[in-house]
C-alpha cells in the first residue's frame, strides 16, 4: 500500500507543527524520516496512523482517506509509537494475543500469529514473563510484535531501536529489511547510521517542511557540489608539486595540508573531477602517487547543515 501525504499542516495554537508538507511512499519502500527534536516527525507520523487530525492536507494509505476512512486505515496499519505503551501486568504471551484479538485477526489464526511474532522478534526466551520484568530492550520487541501480529500492509515505527542492545539492533535491522520487501514501511530515528543500513530513501523535515527528500548517496551528492581530493605525492618538490597541481585545467583550488609531508587537498571545479589529471600529472613528472582519498560528506553533515 502506498502512502500519499499532500500539503499536511497542523497547528498547535499559534505554532505551525506542519507546514504544507507532501511526500510519496511506495509499496515495499522502507524510508527513513529524519529531524530535529520538535521538527514535526512524530505529529506527521500520529497524523497518518488516525491518532490526531490534521487542520489541511490529506493522507491517503492505498485507496482510504485518512479523514473519511479511519478505520479502514487503522486496520491495514501497524504503529510502534516512541513512547512504546504496554501493560505491564501482562504476560508477554496473553498481550500479544489481547493484540491479535484487538486488531481483528481470526481466533483460529491467532496462535500462529503468535507464534510468528515470538520467532521473528527474538522473544522466544522471555515469552512467559510479565512485561513489567522484562529490560527497555525486551519491551520494544513486544511492542514490534504488537505492531505486526496483524500482518499489516503498513508499519509506521518511531525509534524502533530505542533500548537496544548491539546485537539486537542489528537483528530488528534485519527484520526490518525483510519486511520492507512486501510492505510500506516509514521509520523515525535519530540514530544516523541505522537509516543509512536500513533505508531506502531518507526524507529530512525542519521546522515543520520538509528539506531533503532522496538516497544518502543522493543527498550526499547535492550537498557536495564539487569533488574535493586529499593526495600525498613523493619523489618531488613540494612546491614544484603544489604548482603544478593549481595549473591542471580542472582543479579550482590546490594547497598543501600543514603538518604533513607531501600532503595536498585539491577542490576540482564546478562537477569536473581531477583524479585522471592528478594520476597523468604524476606519471608525466615521475612523482609517485601514494594516496588520493575523496572526502566523503557524511549523513551527520547534511542533517545538521539543512536543521540548524
Amino acid at each position: 500500500m502506498d502512502i500519499i501525504v499532500n500539503g499536511l499542516s497542523k497547528l498547535y495554537g499559534a505554532q505551525k507543527a506542519l507546514d504544507a508538507i507532501s511526500f510519496h511512499v511506495k509499496t515495499g519502500e522502507i524510508v527513513g524520516f529524519l529531524g530535529p527534536n520538535g521538527a514535526g516527525k512524530t505529529t506527521a507520523m500520529k497524523i497518518i496512523t488516525c491518532y490526531l487530525a490534521a487542520n489541511s492536507g490529506e493522507v491517503k494509505v492505498g485507496d482510504y482517506s485518512v479523514k473519511d476512512s479511519p478505520q479502514e486505515v487503522k486496520r491495514h496499519i501497524g504503529y510502534l509509537p516512541e513512547h512504546n505503551p504496554l501493560y505491564l501486568d501482562m504476560p508477554v504471551m496473553d498481550y500479544l494475543e489481547f493484540s491479535a484479538l484487538l486488531q481483528g485477526v481470526e481466533k483460529n489464526r491467532v496462535k500462529e500469529r503468535i507464534r510468528e511474532m515470538i520467532k521473528k522478534c527474538g522473544l522466544n526466551v522471555e515469552k512467559h514473563k510479565k512485561i513489567g520484568e522484562l529490560s527497555k530492550g525486551y519491551r520494544q520487541r513486544v511492542g514490534l510484535a504488537q505492531a505486526m501480529i496483524h500482518d499489516p500492509a503498513v508499519l509506521i515505527l518511531d525509534e524502533p531501536t530505542t533500548g537496544l542492545d548491539p546485537n539486537q539492533i542489528v537483528e530488528i535491522r534485519k527484520l526490518i529489511k525483510e519486511l520492507g520487501k512486501e510492505k510500506t514501511v516509514i521509520l523515525s530515528t535519530h540514530i544516523l547510521p541505522e537509516v543509512e543500513a536500513t533505508c531506502d530513501r531518507i526524507l529530512i523535515i525542519s521546522k515543520g517542511k520538509i528539506v531533503a527528500d532522496g538516497t544518502s548517496d543522493t543527498l550526499r551528492k547535492k550537498s557536495q557540489g564539487q569533488e574535493v581530493l586529499k593526495v600525498k605525492i613523493e619523489e618531488g618538490n613540494k612546491m614544484d608539486i603544489l604548482q603544478a597541481l593549481q595549473q591542471l585545467e580542472t582543479v579550482a583550488l590546490a594547497d598543501a595540508v600543514a603538518g604533513a609531508e607531501n600532503v595536498f587537498e585539491i577542490q576540482s571545479k564546478g562537477n569536473w573531477s581531477s583524479k585522471r589529471n592528478v594520476f597523468k600529472l604524476c606519471v608525466e613528472r615521475n612523482w609517485i602517487l601514494t594516496e588520493a582519498i575523496p572526502y566523503e560528506t557524511k549523513l551527520e553533515d547534511i542533517f545538521r547543515d539543512l536543521t540548524i
